[in-house]
């Protein structure tokens, strides 16, 4: 509500809304020490919402007692006088965590609206000790209560939502939690009623309870500086009653690098040194240094990569080199086990593939992906583009909406800043043009870039044909960003057959490098035909060979992320024998059979590492 109202009251436009400080997110929090919560959790199925609500459509949270709703967990108090209680988690049925609801229970399979979640755990506080309640995700918003009583609503399905719950735990060790998840579409929300995937609900990453000391380090920043591989910058961040005028030590033990630093009265330490024995991280060597901070009684490690990212003129410069991105597009879904992908063997098993078309880029569209996925790309070795879902239609000129989508940017760019890997934060796909968006989209790429001036801004433009068969990119948000980058689907949504595709040339209004964000067509695996012959593997193979052709004639390509790599579920996607329910413009089908046209891509990625990376 603070975010709101700071919006509310904001005439000077958005960038100038003064947005309340919000709970620092843990960096790095599941390499503290944790008390996992995953498992089965009960739950109630609740469309009219009557746990929430009393028959007055009154919130029971905000009522005087706070009580009444299903977030109580409540029991008769005897058999001789017994309360009317109806409702039971304790007798309701189970579902896993993490994990959407729609792939677990075929009765929820389109079902959107309000789900309750109720775990029980034991933890014994200990003294001198803070605990912090973690979600890696929710879809999309939640109510969440420890204990009886509200920790706090969150809204935004794919990023961490964190509460330090130490003053609310039992002295007992007997807890619960209760979650009300509601992915509700709406309007003014971010992502907006239509999206082009499925509305997945619930508790979707993983859960825990991380332990810290009384003051910690929550929060830093250890990157290489701005276009500098020889110097090290950035921050560290305490927390706690003993912030202040604390000794914070920064090792990097391999490379020889161990600094004392002093904080500030608001508890956070700058620094800036140099770095020049520093292995620089990349595709071809992606290493990674255990980078150590320390200040009293906490410390914390993390396996932390360094590279520059740069551009200069049309080109892209990885540690000063020129690269060209060999990527592909990804949803966070495993197309094998339907549903969100529920950890680190569905998220490998994706890079694994990307691995094997010959990618050293991907694009995880079109929202924030898990955090353990940016970490498996560091590991990889996979060049990353990271984005925000503010897609298709947003409510522009809402000022609540803009502050979702701000918040969300920057838990993102929080989520992601020591992540090597992560080379482009993204702040939207295909938005139609305008002036409020223009003004949304340009305040949301200054604000990516107060907060990491060390990364490449980018966003999906829109773009327009002309009867001669010219393709025009001249959206003006392309003056703000790094790239220019767009999507295209000639031979599938426009354009004619395949075998037309190459007739189509490009006038791009930017001299910077292009990387295509989109282009595809779908196939049902198995299904054959000619070239001709839509939804056959054949037809999309067809299409490939002559994108691929059409784009090699644009000067300044310097890399691309076809859509997609593997058929994902998309509830827009009707037709009853291609795709029931499915995207199929995936190159891998979702029973892991790979299609035609995923062995045409890796055959140009294979010419353009040679020509690139001499391989």
């Amino acid at each position: 509500m603070k975010r709101l109202l700071a919006a509310l009251l904001c005439a000077a436009g958005f960038a100038a809304a003064p947005a309340a400080p919000a709970q620092t997110l843990i960096q790095h929090a599941p390499g503290r020490q944790v008390l996992s919560l995953n498992g089965r959790w009960n739950y109630i199925i609740d469309p009219y919402e009557n746990g929430f609500y009393d028959y007055r459509r009154m919130a029971f949270d905000q009522s005087k007692t706070g009580k009444g709703g299903y977030y109580d967990n409540a029991k008769p108090s005897s058999r001789q006088e017994p309360e009317l209680i109806e409702y039971d988690f304790d007798q309701s049925a189970g579902l896993m965590v993490p994990g959407d609801w729609n792939s677990q229970d075929p009765k929820l399979l389109y079902y959107e609206g309000t789900i309750w979640y109720k775990k029980s755990f034991s933890l014994k506080p200990a003294a001198g000790k803070r605990y912090f309640l973690y979600f890696g995700a929710i879809n999309y918003e939640a109510h969440i209560y420890l204990n009886g009583k509200k920790l706090g609503m969150h809204k935004g399905g794919f990023t961490p939502i964190q509460y330090d719950i130490t003053s609310q735990l039992n002295a007992t060790g007997d807890n619960f939690v209760v979650v009300k998840a509601d992915n509700t579409r709406h309007a003014e929300e971010v992502p907006t009623i239509n999206t082009d995937w499925w509305n997945y609900g619930g508790i979707t990453r993983d859960v825990f309870v991380a332990e810290a000391p009384e003051t910690f380090v929550v929060d830093y920043k250890v990157q290489l500086a701005k276009n500098d591989p020889t110097r090290l910058a950035g921050y560290v961040q305490l927390d706690g009653p003993a912030k202040a005028n604390q000794a914070v030590t920064l090792n990097i033990a391999e490379a020889g690098i161990k600094q004392t630093l002093k904080t500030d009265a608001d508890g956070r330490a700058t620094f800036s040194l140099p770095a020049k024995k520093l292995k620089l991280w990349s595709p071809q060597s992606p290493k990674l240094y255990a980078v150590r901070l320390s200040s009293g009684a906490d410390a914390v490690t993390d396996n932390i990569g360094f590279r520059t990212i740069q551009t200069k003129g049309q080109d892209i410069l990885l540690n000063g080199k020129s690269i060209f991105m060999r990527g592909i597009s990804m949803h966070d879904e495993n197309p094998l086990i339907p549903g969100r992908a529920r950890g680190e063997g569905d998220l490998r098993m994706l890079l694994t593939w990307a691995k094997e078309l010959g990618c050293n880029y991907v694009r995880l569209a079109h929202y924030p992906h898990n955090e353990a996925m940016l970490k498996l790309a560091d590991e990889m070795g996979l060049l990353v583009w990271a984005e925000v879902p503010v897609y298709w239609t947003i409510a522009w000129e809402n000022p609540a909406t803009y502050q979702n989508a701000e918040a969300q940017l920057s838990d993102l760019i929080s989520m992601g800043k020591n992540r090597a890997s992560v080379v482009v934060w993204s702040v939207g796909n295909e938005t139609p043009l305008g002036d409020p968006r223009l003004k949304f989209m340009t305040s949301l790429v200054t604000k990516a870039r107060s907060l990491d001036d060390t990364r490449l801004i980018a966003a999906a433009l829109e773009l327009h044909r002309t009867p001669d068969n010219v393709v025009h990119v001249d959206d003006a948000l392309g003056e703000s960003l790094d790239l220019t980058s767009f999507n295209e689907y000639a031979g599938w949504y426009w354009g004619g057959s395949p075998s037309e595709i190459t007739k189509y040339t490009f006038d791009i209004k930017y001299n910077k490098p292009v990387v295509i964000s989109e282009f595809g067509g779908d196939a049902l695996a198995g299904y054959h035909g000619d070239a001709e012959t839509r939804w056959s593997e054949e037809y999309q193979e067809a299409l490939y060979v002559n994108q691929l052709k059409m784009l090699s004639t644009i000067k300044g390509l310097r890399g691309m992320t076809p859509w997609i790599l593997a058929d994902f579920r998309a509830t827009r996607r009707q037709h009853p024998v291609y795709q029931n329910g499915f995207n199929r413009k995936g190159l891998i089908s979702s029973t892991g059979v790979k299609k035609k046209a995923f062995y045409v891509l890796q055959d140009y990625y294979r010419q353009m590492a040679t020509k690139y990376d001499g391989k």
